[in-house]
């Protein structure tokens, strides 16, 4: 009889939604232990039977408790009922025993939804192991990175091994998401291992919900996936890939085979997942357009997925957590972003407690419900629908820019933040999610400096040089950190605190000297307004290393606030305090010293001594051309951003 190396109390042989129904009222004691204990990861695959099919328009098969953890449906082994199968449209649940019956698309992979208190395997380097791909002629033409091999006609069976998680069950969950590792090659991938993927490595709290891989994952050379595959191995816990715009097969007719090489790689290009009380959706947010010369392709989520979405949808109870995860977010705070947005929310609209988290931007940015900006209203959406959260970017702005102490490229992102990953946190009815930047502890959140008219005199001479291609003179660079009794007495000077953790509800006080506190104004607080950009709406702080090597600035940020420094400061260093305070109540302080000067030339020579100290390395320079550091590759986004 086969034996199980551990079998603890999960809720087994219940569907999707019947185990996020039954997960509902554990939130005590049980629940704390369960989250710590370690995930169950096994080493297993999908079975295929390749004998011939009873039937070749469908496909049959069983979703299985591997108790000997054999990834083989052996005599004494029970189905699972309840699972839900997918055909990538079409969404059935396993009968009593387990079974299900799909039909076959001639194209098409059918995975499994792993429910709350199962594990499905993981293979070598931790990645889940949930689907199969069907592609009888297998890839069209001669696909540079190999495409799907033919998989030949119907098999006779597709059988899901799984076994039993306390992890996966309990309803504490952390959920870590790593968007835009983008490495172009061996060394960016290195910087990747040494920063926010080594931070992952040395984490154990996401265990159960494991690591998802938000898209461009690798940077259109399909062959570092290898090396892909190996940074993420060691990771505590499961991981799972969404793709991007970068993990396309370029030289794929049209959208139908864009993601072959990726899904014979790594796995559907839409699926879902449970654990605790959360459903989690993968959604392909790119429509390639077949054309190689032009690479060119739309954000679009696209009929066929937004059916099976909401087939999907179909088994998950109303009060649940989802989080609909795309590589394109559905909106950033510039624009609309996805082209049927209106449709997905429209799928979505059932769901109070849905979220929905993107990439692609290398912003990071936080978008509250109910928010409304100018740019969204004249798309159609009028006010926000669901929060929207953006992931941030383990690259960065591409890593870019001079090397830090660590022997890694700042990387500052355009809207005032740096190289991270993204954290959901559920337990029972809550969700909450924190940023963790690269090498740093969760509290460091607040990155500050001081704005005012002379900065932003040197930030446009800059920006110009870096636009002629740093033809001519490179403006003398400037410490964001003195300024001028003149531009005191200007006013419209102002300190500035990018909160990495902020959102439109979020807090941020300012105290100058040790006196009372000031409140910050926050830069775009989604109350209707159009876009704020300009110098004045930039973090000094990031934006003056960037002007200084890869001229990467987006002059906007949706986490910036801003309080204007008093007129009266005498002559020399001052202090400020500042303290965010975050939606959950929770609080970072930082605190930042500058100097008040006379005039320009005291200000020069204050500068120097400051940027000498500073560190800055301007010798590593970002090799990805302007196209890339925007970000949005698309026309429509190409044009919103210029």
């Amino acid at each position: 009889m086969s034996e199980r190396r551990l079998r603890p109390s999960a809720v087994a042989g219940l569907s999707a939604c019947a185990a996020l129904a039954v997960m509902a009222p554990l939130a005590g004691a049980s629940t704390a232990s369960a989250a710590e204990a370690p995930a169950e990861l096994y080493e297993g695959h999908v079975q295929v039977d390749r004998g011939q099919a009873d039937d070749p328009e469908t496909l049959q098969g069983q979703v299985f408790d591997d108790v000997n953890e054999n990834s083989k449906l052996d005599g004494d082994e029970t189905g699972i009922p309840g699972v839900a199968v997918t055909n990538g449209i079409d969404v059935v649940q396993t009968d009593g025993q387990g079974t299900y019956e799909l039909p076959v698309r001639e194209n098409m992979t059918v995975s499994i939804t792993q429910p709350s208190g199962w594990q499905v395997p993981v293979d070598s380097d931790n990645f889940a192991q949930f689907s199969y791909n069907h592609l009888p002629e297998g890839s069209p033409g001669d696909f540079k990175y190999g495409g799907i091999e033919p998989t030949g006609g119907t098999p006779k069976a597709v059988n899901f091994p799984m076994i039993e998680s306390e992890a996966t069950a309990s309803a504490k969950q952390d959920c870590a998401i790593a968007s835009d590792t983008q490495a172009y090659d061996k060394t960016e991938m290195g910087y990747a291992r040494d920063g926010a993927v080594g931070d992952l490595a040395d984490r154990s709290d996401y265990q159960g919900c494991g690591v998802l891989l938000l898209g461009d994952n690798v940077g259109d050379d399909l062959s570092l996936n290898d090396e892909l595959r190996d940074i993420y191995s060691e990771m505590n816990g499961p991981v799972r890939a969404a793709p991007g715009n970068h993990d396309q097969d370029y030289d794929s007719p049209d959208d139908a085979h864009a993601l072959d090489t990726f899904r014979d790689q790594f796995g559907p290009g839409h699926f879902s997942y449970d654990v605790g009380k959360t459903h989690f959706v993968v959604l392909d947010s790119i429509e390639y357009s077949g054309n190689e010369s032009t690479k060119k392709y739309k954000e679009k989520i696209g009929e066929d997925q937004l059916e099976w979405l909401a087939n999907d949808l179909r088994n998950v109870p109303k009060n649940a957590h989802v989080v609909i995860a795309t590589h394109a977010p559905i909106v950033d705070h510039q624009q609309v972003i996805v082209d049927d947005a209106s449709d997905l929310y429209d799928i979505i609209g059932d769901y109070p407690n849905a979220v929905t988290v993107g990439g692609h931007t290398h912003t990071q940015e936080n978008l509250i419900a109910g928010e409304q900006r100018e740019e969204w209203a004249a798309e159609g959406i009028d006010e926000l629908p669901n929060t929207q959260i953006v992931a941030g970017a383990v690259s960065g702005d591409w890593y870019s820019g001079g090397l830090n102490a660590d022997g890694l490229p700042y990387a500052f992102t355009r809207d005032g933040s740096e190289p991270g990953v993204l954290t959901l946190e559920f337990d029972g009815a809550d969700r909450s999610e924190r940023y963790t930047v690269r090498n740093e502890s969760d509290d460091h959140q607040l990155l500050l400096g001081v704005n005012s008219p002379e900065w932003r005199e040197w930030a446009q001479e800059a920006q110009d040089w870096q636009d002629a291609d740093k033809a001519g003179t490179e403006p003398e660079a400037i410490s964001e950190r003195v300024v001028t009794r003149d531009d005191l007495k200007q006013g419209e000077t102002w300190l500035t605190s990018s909160f990495l953790a902020g959102t439109s509800d979020a807090r941020v006080e300012m105290s100058f000297d040790g006196k009372a506190n000031v409140l910050a104004e926050h830069t775009q607080p989604g109350k209707g307004e159009a876009l704020a950009k300009g110098w004045e709406y930039t973090d000094p702080y990031t934006a003056s290393q960037n002007l200084r090597t890869s001229g990467s600035v987006g002059q906007t940020s949706s986490h910036l606030w801003r309080a204007e420094i008093p007129s009266d400061l005498d002559l020399g260093t001052h202090s400020a305090e500042v303290t965010g305070t975050d939606r959950y109540g929770r609080q970072y302080t930082e605190t930042i010293r500058f100097t008040v000067v006379e005039d320009e030339a005291a200000a020069a020579a204050a500068s120097e001594k400051k940027l000498a100290k500073d560190g800055f390395d301007t010798q590593q320079e970002t090799k990805v051309d302007e196209d890339d550091r925007q970000g949005l590759d698309s026309d429509e986004a190409r044009k919103a951003s210029n």
